[in-house]
């Protein structure tokens, strides 16, 4: 016989008047499965809150029972004798279970006893979701009752039934407090059977009131928002399934930046999106126009930072905050400085481009670069310009058409350091290669999907997109018609890099779902083609 399935989330996600509830008891010679059995087993089951079925029988443990247990349950040998083994309880006990969510008081109990004999006969543990009217008690009537007893709480809440320890009794007697747990439970907003197993985690914040908030939220992907008594955005958020998501930080998110936006919180808008990517792109978008206090890692910086390859005489690499239609080369654009100068020393590492900032030809001695050797600088005009010009080529080329030519000499450094066991320098190294081969490929993937144009693809999923120069248009889900109206995009940058922060991050996201396998290109404007000169990527310090 194969044990029910486990549920899926949809099954999980299910209104709790739909879903079948087993209530268990089980009855048993001690305290431990390791040595113990079971002596006997009561169950009702309920579908959409009516009573559909009640299990109980007595069980030959196959061993004494001993005289406290006998004082306790009544359940004497002689009662037993004739009784049925569990090998031939459990066939029957887990057809009429099914796919039920079991129910008891201090489950957990019950489970150890019915895990340990389904897997002693070959059944393997059972996948149920599980509901302890004990943790529910903790969390909901602590402060209303004595005690969280199953005797105290069937009086608490009038139980027609007097749990006695004798199984079928107990388990009716835990139905009707569960049926008192679940109408408390719905007065905070618990509806939905996922929300009612994460129920006890939930550490009693004095934000939990709010949970409210989340009623109008659908289990389907998109964004939320999160405002303050001033309307004011505090955080953007994205989520496959929205009301799980925002729910989640109501259950014991012990993080003090989680306590802090839900003492803020006063309101919940939200974006429904047809796909994971639309969400991610939205999220993007709208942290970049609200800028939430509380979207620190991920919020816009003032100002981005650029690399560039100047126009002097004696070009070198200069930290810009500005992107300039100069007909210079830049990488970019970087959250800040840090990022860039690592960016820049990756460079200097690779290419002995002039360090100073000296304008070449007007000193009467080289540089201290140029004395050091890490750099060759024209400071005193005794480099030719043609062979300064080589070395200008080399890095335009790694930057445009050849990655290698910066990338490789890294490489060699960092197993060089390795070799020597110069181990941090060559962690430094491997940092650097990272930063500047990240500049290099978000380069490339800006120029091949702003010469695509217009672009429509469509994953092996169903999942499609229409993306314009690195901007997301449109996207649709498997078996949804493509909009007829699309909000037209911006006009086509002609830069060769990102002008922004925020549109090198959504033609990431972009670049991102297009480099899956499985995606196919259905139409563009031109067509959509990479270099054979791929960007390496680096993995440990032995490469």
């Amino acid at each position: 016989m194969a044990l029910p399935a486990q549920r899926t989330f949809d099954d999980l996600g299910t209104p709790l008047h739909e879903v079948a509830f087993c209530v268990l008891d089980l009855e048993t010679t001690g305290g431990s499965p390791a040595d113990c059995e079971i002596t006997e087993v009561g169950a009702v089951k309920y579908v959409g809150g009516e009573l559909v079925g009640t299990f109980n029988t007595l069980v030959n443990p196959g061993a004494s029972i001993p005289p406290t247990i006998t004082i306790l349950t009544g359940i004497t040998q002689a009662m037993v004798v004739d009784a049925p083994r569990i090998q031939e309880v459990l066939p029957a006990l887990l057809e009429f279970i099914g796919t039920a969510v079991i129910v008891g008081h201090n489950v957990r109990f019950d489970m150890s006893f019915l895990n340990a004999a389904a897997e002693r006969l070959g059944y393997g543990r059972l996948p149920n979701p599980t509901s302890d009217t004990l943790g529910l008690a903790r969390r909901l009537v602590r402060a209303e009752t004595r005690g969280l007893s199953l005797q105290t709480l069937a009086a608490h809440f009038r139980s027609p039934v007097t749990p006695n320890h004798r199984a079928l009794a107990d388990a009716r007697a835990t139905a009707h407090v569960f049926w008192g747990l679940l109408e408390r439970a719905g007065t905070i907003g618990v509806t939905d059977l996922d929300e009612l197993l994460r129920l006890p985690t939930a550490r009693g914040a004095p934000h939990y009131d709010k949970m409210e908030l989340t009623e109008r939220l659908p289990r389907k992907p998109g964004v939320y928002l999160f405002r303050d008594r001033d309307g004011n955005v505090i955080y953007v958020g994205k989520a496959k399934n929205l009301r799980t998501r925002v729910r989640s930080y109501f259950y014991g998110d012990s993080r003090r930046s989680v306590d802090q936006m839900l003492r803020d919180l006063v309101d919940i808008d939200f974006r429904v999106c047809s796909t994971e990517l639309e969400a991610e792109v939205t999220e993007l978008r709208l942290i970049h126009h609200h800028i939430p206090r509380l979207n620190r890692r991920s919020r816009p910086p003032k100002s981005p930072q650029f690399v560039k390859v100047t126009s002097e005489r004696y070009p070198r690499l200069s930290i810009v905050r500005t992107l300039r239609n100069d007909g210079c080369v830049y990488l970019g654009p970087f959250r800040n400085r840090r990022i860039a100068a690592n960016v820049v020393a990756a460079i200097w590492d690779s290419i002995p481009i002039r360090r100073c900032i000296t304008k070449g030809g007007k000193r009467s001695a080289a540089c201290s670069f140029a004395q050091l050797g890490v750099a060759v600088c024209p400071c005193d005009g005794s480099v030719p310009d043609e062979h300064y010009q080589e070395i200008v080529n080399r890095l335009r080329r790694g930057i445009e058409r050849h990655p290698a030519e910066l990338l490789d000499p890294l490489v060699a450094r960092m197993r060089e350091y390795a070799r020597t066991s110069r181990f941090e320098e060559a962690a430094d190294t491997r940092d650097r290669h990272r930063a500047l081969a990240a500049a290099l490929a978000d380069r490339r993937h800006w120029g091949v999907l702003r010469q695509a144009g217009l672009l429509w693809a469509e994953d092996s999923q169903g999942e499609s997109l229409l993306a314009e120069g690195g901007r997301l248009v449109a996207a649709w889900g498997p078996g949804e018609q493509p909009p007829l109206e699309v909000v037209a995009p911006t006009a086509g940058s002609t830069d060769l890099v990102p002008p922004t922060v925020a549109a090198a991050d959504e033609a990431r996201l972009v670049w991102k779902w297009l480099d899956r396998p499985g995606v196919t290109i259905i139409e563009s404007t031109n067509p959509l083609a990479t270099s054979r000169h791929p960007v390496s990527k680096l993995t440990s310090l032995a490469g």
